[in-house]
């Protein structure tokens, strides 16, 4: 507020001190994020005249309107003197001239330059505010200084941020005491203060539908009484959240993942890892710093394909409840010179903006492969970008980084360094057990009856499903339904007719219809791919190889002694 107020009310002290007044101040953030109510509450608490433009509505077809417009305006500012210059969606006439499609919109651009120097050169006490959801795409004469000296990013609100903004929105409506803002708060990471306006509006308008809906169709005026028990209840808002998505969402670029823990099976120790290292830290920062430590800056997740890396990023940023961007690593590369390294700094930008928020970087090492002699000079740019983003901590707030790849030989070592990804997870291929609890998370809503499952996991158990990652096992049982669903059709001859008579009967997927599936199915990494991974755990994972081998010969120890106590029906699959 100073940088705006000072000049304006006491222009005397620069005068005297003959330090240069602060001449212009520039606003960027999402749309959404309050910058032109800051603008307005800024002039109102200060009693200036306030002169607002929209940008858009200065751009005239004729030849010389436009930059005739944009004079008057100055002038009109230089007449109210002292007071704020506000310029509205300011990218709408300041282009990058090497990039301006037409002549007339590099002369808006040079007009503005000169209004701006004039009116620094005639002394009057006049602030020019800017606002614009996009910096970059600003011409860069007018961020030098004398002219915007100040810039102020104004991200997407914390949660303590959130909830100020939500207790003076919910101030003039009738709320249950059982509403309860914190929780509100909580639950709506990426929401601007646009975005808590329509929700709180649209729990209004369902609290009058459900209290209309409650009355006669032809109901006269209601008493005091009767208005005094008619409030916005804790279910309106969670009908609202449905409804009102922030916008980061509409934008389809971040969302909070709907994948939980209970969708993963197997992988504990991973998930222990990243509750540790991403969830905790969200939820409670303020333990972290009562130890001392920081939390990691980032983690990547190595291992054979198939075992659920993306899963398991998604399912970090559920459970932390904060927003989750995804991004496959060649999508990011551009022919055009300057345009990947813009697309990474776009994503952290973005991510920046719907904080807290989860950035995964899905085969990294397409991304940002080693350096040396033999890259190109493009590729070595987005190396260097990426790592330059991973450096900001300071300014990232609250925006972890996921990695995964497949072959973290082929990445820049660079990037694992502490700092970075400093926190590697080795997401291995599951055992038989692991392999029993994938299974039964895919076969949540498969129709199975109990007398079959016993011989079905001992198909997914034994040594023909060994080696299957869990995209296999998730495979096999789609492989199975299949097979249940086409016997079914052709039982009433309907799989190559159309016919209404369909199958009333419960369907279900029989021990026969997987060991079909199993016949048709293998194992999507071959044995010499498992030899390379587990060499290369002794050197990513710090463990040795042997450890996994001990694994499974103790589980396969334990099966040997359950098979020994009693019959539990095998097929004699081998």
């Amino acid at each position: 507020m100073e940088i705006v107020a000072l000049p304006l009310l006491h222009p005397e002290i620069y005068a005297h001190t003959g330090v240069p007044r602060p001449r212009g101040v520039l606003l960027h953030g999402v749309p959404g994020g309050g910058k032109t109510q800051l603008v307005r509450c800024l002039a109102g608490e200060l009693g200036l005249p306030f002169i607002t433009v929209s940008a858009p509505s200065i751009v005239s077809g004729m030849s010389g309107e436009s930059e005739r417009t944009l004079r008057e305006h100055f002038d009109e500012a230089k007449k109210h003197a002292p007071c704020i210059l506000f310029l509205d969606e300011v990218d709408a006439i300041t282009p990058k001239r090497e990039n301006a499609q037409r002549e007339m919109e590099r002369r808006i651009v040079a007009q503005l330059l000169t209004c701006m120097d004039e009116l620094a050169a005639s002394d009057k006490p006049v602030v020019i505010i800017g606002a614009t959801n996009r910096p970059d795409s600003l011409d860069p004469a007018l961020r030098r200084a004398g002219r915007f000296d100040h810039e102020i990013e104004m991200g997407v609100p914390s949660v303590e941020g959130r909830e100020e903004i939500l207790r003076v929105l919910c101030a003039p409506l009738s709320l249950s005491g059982e509403v309860d803002i914190r929780w509100l708060a909580k639950a709506t990471p990426g929401y601007v203060g646009a975005d808590l306006t329509a929700l709180t509006t649209e729990a209004g308008v369902g609290a009058v539908k459900r209290i209309f809906e409650s009355m006669s169709a032809h109901p006269g005026p209601l008493t005091a009484e009767q208005l005094g028990n008619l409030v916005i209840v804790p279910d309106d808002f969670v009908t609202a959240l449905k409804v009102v998505q922030p916008s980061a969402k509409r934008e389809g670029f971040a969302t909070v993942p709907d994948v939980t823990w209970a969708d993963i099976g197997a992988l504990g120790n991973v998930r222990d890892e990243l509750h540790m290292a991403v969830v905790q830290p969200i939820r409670h920062p303020e333990l972290f710093s009562v130890v001392g430590i920081d939390a990691p800056s980032g983690v990547l997740l190595w291992g054979p394909p198939g075992c659920g890396k993306t899963l398991l990023a998604k399912a970090v940023a559920n459970e932390s409840r904060c927003n989750f961007i995804s991004v496959k690593g060649p999508e990011l590369l551009n022919k055009y010179v300057g345009e990947s390294e813009r697309a990474v700094r776009q994503v952290f930008a973005r991510a920046r903006a719907s904080s807290p928020c989860v950035i995964f970087f899905d085969e990294l090492d397409a991304l940002v492969p080693r350096r040396d002699d033999s890259m190109s000079e493009s590729s070595a740019r987005v190396v260097n970008t990426l790592l330059t983003e991973l450096d900001g901590l300071d300014t990232r707030k609250a925006v972890y980084v996921i990695g995964a790849t497949n072959r973290p030989d082929m990445i820049d070592p660079a990037m694992v360094r502490p700092g970075r990804l400093d926190k590697l997870l080795y997401v291995d291929l599951p055992t038989s057990s692991e392999r029993l609890e994938i299974l039964r998370t895919h076969t949540k809503r498969t129709p199975i009856d109990e007398a079959s499952w016993q011989g079905i996991a001992s198909i997914v158990t034994s040594h023909q499903c060994d080696g299957y990652s869990g995209a296999d096992v998730a495979a096999l049982v789609r492989e199975a339904a299949s097979l249940a669903l086409r016997g079914a059709l052709e039982a009433i001859g309907a799989f190559e007719t159309e016919s209404d008579n369909m199958p009333t009967q419960r369907m279900t997927v029989s021990v026969d219809n997987f060991v079909v599936a199993a016949s048709k199915t293998r194992a999507s990494v071959s044995r010499e791919q498992r030899a390379r991974y587990e060499r290369m755990r002794d050197k990513y994972a710090g463990v040795p190889a042997k450890g996994r081998r001990l694994r499974e010969a103790a589980e396969a120890e334990a099966e040997k002694e359950a098979k020994e106590g009693g019959d539990v029906g095998m097929l004699g699959l081998s």
